[in-house]
């Protein structure tokens, strides 16, 4: 079956299977991931969850990022750690389109900690559960071409990061194959979470819970708690979450292909949804084109903006009131990046969101959809045209931004964002050595010290 099949990859993978590349690209991953979910710590969404989760008491604790004084058992652990990562929609983004490191990361850095003494978990051990993690992701999403297109129904990393949660927490926790089995089918009746709450307070607690669930599912499956031994091959398993979902078997264990090593994820310069990240790069352009030798953008001589994006219905907010519906807006990112030059944290306060300003470019914003343009992080483009009072418009179209997979941001950028993201929370000497115990993962024999 192809859910034994996936039990005996996630049981078979060892340390001798990963790449340079893959370990090079996941070690990206992971420090971006950490520097995310540190920022996000500071925000509304997280403090709540934290409240929340202090109703929980055990003698097994793990960390929550960033709090030295205030320990979780490592579900909770895992799941404020995942909202904190998404909280702020700061984190990595891969094709087909999800979320993949907040749902796992989280999770096998809490489980790490929950391990007795004598068990320590090492760097490498924690490196090839993460990036088995990563790739039941990547595999389940392979098998809906649905999936390829920016979604409409459910969250992705609802459905497959929690899946992949189960399979990085089984792979850490040394699980047999008919142990690998129970923890997807388990994982599999805890997915799934409509798209509607995208823009809202609760799209953080999607990524919290698959980070959570994937690791209570593994947990269950050690316990000996039995599932559906098909889960993987049945229209009434992970395919109902896809209309089109068409299972393989994987690759051979003799040399296996990571989908990692052949598509690297994007990192985002702003937290924002994914798809703003065009937008912000071609109006950035326009806005160099029109700025006068004052820097200043004069709205007056503006009578128009057109957005030429792909039709995706939640990311189409003309006048958003709040962060998270600003995240999730072409026509606020467009018009942030013409009025300041480039889309920061900064640009998400809210003096920053209900500055005059800004809601009068908003006014003059409208979003067209060519059919050309279709709504996949592969292909979409974004053109931003402003029309003038004088008749002249000026136009730039974005193919691809800076960050995609296609553009990947220098080594000295990642670092810059995870610095700037992390010091708001750690001392410097703690930013430095997280970087470097990174860098150094595989070489590091407890990771704990993480």
């Amino acid at each position: 079956t192809i859910t034994g099949n996936f039990a005996n990859v996630i049981h078979g993978l060892n340390a001798n299977h990963l790449t340079d590349q893959v370990i090079q690209r996941s070690k990206r991953m992971i420090l971006d991931t950490l520097g995310v979910g540190l920022l996000g710590t500071n925000t509304e969404v997280c403090h709540k969850v934290t409240q929340y989760s202090k109703i929980y008491s055990s003698d097994i604790s793990s960390t929550i990022w960033g709090h030295l004084d205030f320990r979780l058992p490592p579900l909770y652990a895992a799941f404020v750690n995942g909202v904190a990562v998404h909280s702020m929609d700061f984190d990595d983004t891969w094709h087909p389109a999800t979320h993949p490191s907040g749902a796992v990361l989280p999770a096998v850095i809490a489980l790490s900690e929950a391990f007795p003494q004598k068990k320590k978990t090492s760097g490498l051990d924690l490196l090839l559960a993460f990036n088995v993690g990563i790739e039941v992701q990547g595999r389940l999403l392979h098998f809906s071409s649905e999936a390829r297109n920016i979604p409409k129904r459910f969250h992705p990393p609802t459905v497959v990061g929690t899946m992949g949660s189960a399979a990085a927490c089984a792979k850490l926790l040394a699980l047999d194959q008919m142990q690998c089995k129970n923890a997807l089918a388990i994982a599999a009746s805890y997915a799934g979470a409509p798209l509607a709450n995208a823009a809202t307070q609760t799209k953080p607690l999607h990524v919290g819970n698959a980070a959570k669930h994937g690791l209570e599912a593994a947990c269950l499956a050690s316990q000996g708690l039995q599932g559906n031994k098909q889960i993987l091959d049945m229209e009434s398993g992970i395919g109902a979450f896809y209309t089109d979902y068409n299972p393989q078997t994987l690759p051979t264990l003799q040399s296996y292909p990571w989908l990692l090593d052949q598509q690297d994820v994007a990192i985002k310069r702003f937290p924002a949804h994914l798809g703003t990240h065009w937008v912000a790069d071609a109006a950035s352009s326009v806005r160099r084109k029109l700025v006068e030798s004052n820097n200043l953008l004069h709205l007056d001589k503006i009578e128009k903006v057109i957005l030429r994006v792909p039709e995706v219905k939640y990311v189409n907010r003309p006048s958003p009131t709040s962060e998270h519906e600003a995240r999730h807006s072409f026509q606020f990112v467009a018009c942030s990046a013409l009025l300041d030059g480039s889309v920061s944290v900064q640009s998400f306060t809210s003096e920053n969101i209900h500055r005059p300003a800004l809601r009068e470019l908003l006014c003059k914003t409208q979003l067209e959809h060519p059919p050309d343009n279709t709504p996949s992080f592969e292909s979409l483009y974004c053109e931003v045209s402003v029309m003038l009072q004088d008749g002249n418009t000026i136009s730039n179209r974005c193919d691809t931004f800076y960050g995609h997979w296609r553009k990947p941001l220098k080594k000295e950028d990642l670092e810059k964002k995870f610095q700037s993201n992390a010091s708001s929370i750690l001392p410097a000497e703690a930013t430095e050595g997280i970087i470097e115990t990174v860098y150094n993962l595989e070489k590091v024999e407890d990771c704990s010290v993480l």
